[in-house]
C-alpha cells in the first residue's frame, strides 16, 4: 500500500499550537510504533477476509493481545475475539475494531494491493479486498492495546477490545452480543471505535452527536402476476408493469409521507423479471435498501412498503392468491448508529486539546450503516461514540476539489486511505480517550 511514513510523522507532529505535554507524550509513544504497526497493516491488507472468514485476521489480533498481557478469547460470536485487562477499581471502557473485507477486486494499482480471491457460500468467485479500511481500524487496535498495556501506572479500571467479525453483513455486532458479550465479560459503561473516512484529508477527526450513522434495512419484494404470450397482454396481470407502479409509488413514502425534517431513504436497487421477448412473466423481484434514523420513521417506512405494494396489486386487479410478497431481511438488519450527544461533545473538546481545533471538526450525519451501534443499544447507560478519521492525502484532497473531481469512495476498488495517517491519528485518539475515562485520581 501506499507508504507516506515521513508524512505521517509529520503530520503525528504537527498541531495547532502547544499541546499538552502527556499528548505529546504519547504522540511520541505513537511514532515509535508506527514501523511495526505499518508492517501489520500491509500483512492485513494483502490478507483480506470476508464476512464470517476472519479467522487470519483475528488471530493476529488475538497473539498481539496475548503478548501485552490481555487475558482473550477467541470465536466470540463466531470469529470474533474479547480482550480484556483488568488494572484495578474504575470504569469499564470497551474499544472495538471490526475486521472483515468485502467482495471487491482491488483496482489500486499499489504495491502490496491485495489478490486475494475467495469463492462465496453463493458459489460466486469474487476478489476481496480491505475496501471500507477495517484494515486500518485493526492495525490502530494493536496500536491502542500497546499503548494501553504499556502505561498501566496512569491509569486503573477494566479495558475491553474487541475483534468484532461481519460488520459488512450488519450482524457481527449482534452475534457478539448474542454470544454473551455482556455476561461473559465486563459490562462496558463507555464504548469507542473509529472509522477512516473517504471524504476529507488524511489525520483529521471528525465526530457527530446524536444520530451518526442509519438504520439500514434490505427488503425484497415479489411482485406476482399472471404470465402468457406478449401478444395476448389483456390475458395477463403483466408484473413488470405492476413493480414499475410499485417502484414509482414508493417514493411517495418519503416525499409525501415522511416530514421534510426526518431523514429517509427508499431505493429500488434491483428489478429483475422475465426470461424473453415475446413472454410476460408471472414473476418481478425488487430489491430495496430501505435507511433513516429513528426507530418511528424505519417502522412507517416498513409498513408503507408492504402497504404500497398490496395496493398496487389491488388496484391493477391481481387475484387475492397473488398478492405480493413483502420480505425484510432481519438477520442483515443495522440499527443506526447514536453517538451520546454530551459525551460526545465532552470527547471532542478533549481532542481539541491535543489535535488542534483544525483537525477536530464536527460532520453531519450520514445514510450510511454501522453495526458498532448496537453497543450502545443494547443497554440505553452505556455511553457510546464512533468518530472519523480522514483518511484522504492532502494534496490529493486539494487536486480533486480544484479539478471538480469525485474522489474513491469507500467500497470502491480504488479507493486507497493514506494509512499511516489514519493509523497514527487513530490510535492517538483512541488512546487518549480511553485513558482520560480510565485516568487515576
Amino acid at each position: 500500500m501506499r507508504i507516506l511514513w515521513t508524512g505521517a510523522a509529520a503530520l503525528a507532529l504537527t498541531v495547532s499550537g502547544a499541546a499538552p505535554a502527556t499528548a505529546q507524550a504519547l504522540r511520541g509513544e505513537v511514532e515509535q510504533q508506527m514501523p511495526s504497526l505499518m508492517a501489520i497493516y500491509k500483512d492485513l491488507h494483502a490478507h483480506p477476509e470476508l464476512s464470517f472468514m476472519e479467522v487470519r485476521s483475528a488471530g493476529i489480533l488475538a497473539a498481539e493481545a496475548r503478548k501485552l498481557g490481555f487475558k482473550v478469547t477467541e470465536k466470540a460470536g463466531g470469529t470474533g475475539i474479547a480482550a480484556v485487562m483488568e488494572n484495578g477499581p474504575g470504569p469499564v471502557v470497551m474499544v472495538r475494531a471490526d475486521m472483515d473485507g468485502l467482495p471487491v477486486t482491488e483496482q489500486t494499482g499499489l504495491p502490496g494491493a491485495s489478490k486475494v480471491r475467495v469463492t462465496t457460500k453463493e458459489g460466486v468467485e469474487t476478489g476481496v479486498m480491505h475496501a471500507c479500511g477495517h484494515d486500518t481500524h485493526m492495525t490502530a487496535w494493536v496500536g491502542v492495546a500497546r499503548l494501553m498495556a504499556a502505561n498501566k501506572a496512569k491509569w486503573s479500571g477494566t479495558l475491553v477490545m474487541i475483534g468484532q467479525p461481519a460488520e459488512e453483513r450488519g450482524a457481527g455486532a449482534r452475534m457478539m452480543l448474542e454470544d454473551g458479550l455482556y455476561t461473559r465479560f465486563p459490562k462496558p459503561e463507555y464504548v469507542l471505535a473509529f472509522h477512516d473516512a473517504a471524504q476529507f484529508p488524511a489525520g483529521k477527526i471528525g465526530y457527530t452527536p446524536g444520530y451518526a450513522l442509519a438504520n439500514v434495512d434490505s427488503v425484497d419484494i415479489t411482485v406476482k402476476g399472471v404470465g402468457g404470450h406478449g401478444a395476448y397482454p389483456q390475458a395477463t396481470k403483466d408484473p413488470i408493469v405492476l413493480g414499475s407502479r410499485t417502484m414509482g409509488a414508493l417514493q411517495t413514502l418519503v416525499s409525501r409521507e415522511v416530514s421534510p425534517l426526518d431523514s429517509a431513504v427508499v431505493t429500488v436497487g434491483s428489478f429483475h423479471a422475465g426470461a424473453k421477448h415475446n413472454i410476460i412473466s408471472d414473476e418481478a423481484r425488487l430489491q430495496l435498501t430501505v435507511r433513516s434514523y429513528t426507530d418511528a420513521v424505519r417502522d412507517h417506512l416498513l409498513d408503507g412498503i408492504a402497504r404500497i405494494a398490496k395496493g398496487e396489486a389491488i388496484a391493477a386487479g391481481v387475484p387475492e392468491d397473488r398478492m405480493p410478497v413483502v420480505t425484510v431481511q432481519r438477520d442483515e438488519y443495522t440499527p443506526a448508529t447514536f453517538n451520546t450527544p454530551e459525551f460526545t461533545e465532552e470527547m471532542a473538546a478533549y481532542l481539541k486539546t491535543s489535535f488542534g481545533e483544525d483537525r477536530v471538526v464536527k460532520m453531519p450525519p450520514v445514510m450510511g450503516g454501522e453495526d458498532f451501534g448496537r453497543f450502545g443499544r443494547e443497554d440505553k447507560s452505556i455511553k457510546s461514540l464512533i468518530v472519523w478519521v480522514g483518511g484522504v492525502p492532502q494534496a490529493e484532497y486539494d487536486a480533486a476539489k480544484k479539478e471538480g473531481r469525485t474522489l474513491p469512495s469507500l467500497h470502491s476498488p480504488f479507493w486507497a486511505p493514506d494509512a499511516p495517517a489514519v493509523i497514527s491519528t487513530a490510535t492517538e485518539a483512541l488512546t487518549a480517550m480511553t485513558m482520560k475515562l480510565m485516568a487515576k485520581g
